[in-house]
């Protein structure tokens, strides 16, 4: 997360993943991770404090990237992207403008992407090597370990199709 993070898209991740069991077990470990440990302020005026930063991340087996509207800092910090690019995940989830992220770290080369409504055109433009999918006639795209959605209510998608399609995880 950083500065400008949209609380939608980071609690849509948490809602969905945090829940228990009907048994009360824990099924994920959420986790927010950040540059530094310094409060993260959300586009809507929310404050967060991360539980890890790039330096002290522990292995991942999913990535969820939600989005900012202004994305220029995020995508010109080269900390931001090596981390995406080294993370070796199971999965990695953008939402919204964190394609952008996403294209710049290479990582989804010749994988279909989706951003926000508006934003198609110039992501395919800036990263010609992904498979950019029309954004105002998709709104969830799944394509290998890879899955991103439009942002705002979407970013509720991959968990829930996640958890629809894998038994063990439904309570």
């Amino acid at each position: 997360m950083d500065n400008g993070v949209l609380q939608s898209e980071v609690i849509a991740t948490s809602d969905v993943f945090s829940k228990p069991s009907e048994q009360g077990k824990q099924l994920f470990n959420v986790v927010s991770i950040a540059e530094t440990k310094n409060a993260t302020s959300t586009e809507e005026g929310m404050h967060f404090v991360q539980d890890y930063t790039f330096d002290n991340c522990p292995k991942l087996n999913a990535l969820f990237a939600p989005s900012a509207y202004d994305m220029y800092a995020q995508v010109h910090n080269e900390r931001i992207v090596d981390f995406i690019k080294n993370e070796e995940t199971i999965y990695t989830v953008s939402n919204c403008a964190r394609a952008q992220l996403i294209g710049k770290s290479g990582i989804a080369d010749e994988y279909k992407i989706v951003t926000w409504i508006g934003g198609g055109t110039q992501l395919q433009k800036d990263y010609p090597n992904l498979k950019v999918q029309n954004d105002s006639l998709v709104t969830f795209v799944e394509d290998g370990k890879f899955s991103s959605s439009n942002g705002n209510l979407a970013s509720n998608i991959f968990g829930i199709e996640f958890i629809r399609k894998n038994d063990q995880y439904r309570t």
